[in-house]
């Protein structure tokens, strides 16, 4: 069986999943703390539609999450990469 993936690929591969992995934990647990207290059905959202239903609550608040934290984790390697750069 051949690999298809070059191995430029395959090199970065651990790279992004050491970012996307725990940015994605991080989110779930993150997402399972706030909804423990605040529920969705009570959120008073302003400016949205109010014909979103609580699952869409829920996921549209987990991918923000995510985002937030794959920004932090992205920006966390990025730093550490430009540091061993510089020296």
């Amino acid at each position: 069986m051949s690999n298809s993936f070059s191995p430029e690929i395959s090199r970065q591969s651990p790279a992004w999943m050491w970012i996307i992995w725990p940015s994605f934990l991080c989110a779930c647990v993150l997402e399972m703390l706030i909804f423990a207290v605040v529920s969705p059905a009570e959120l008073a959202i302003t400016h949205a539609p109010h014909n979103l239903s609580v699952r869409a609550v829920y996921s549209i608040s987990f991918f923000v999450i995510w985002a937030l934290t794959f920004t932090s984790s992205a920006l966390t390697a990025w730093l550490s990469i430009w540091k061993k750069e510089s020296d």
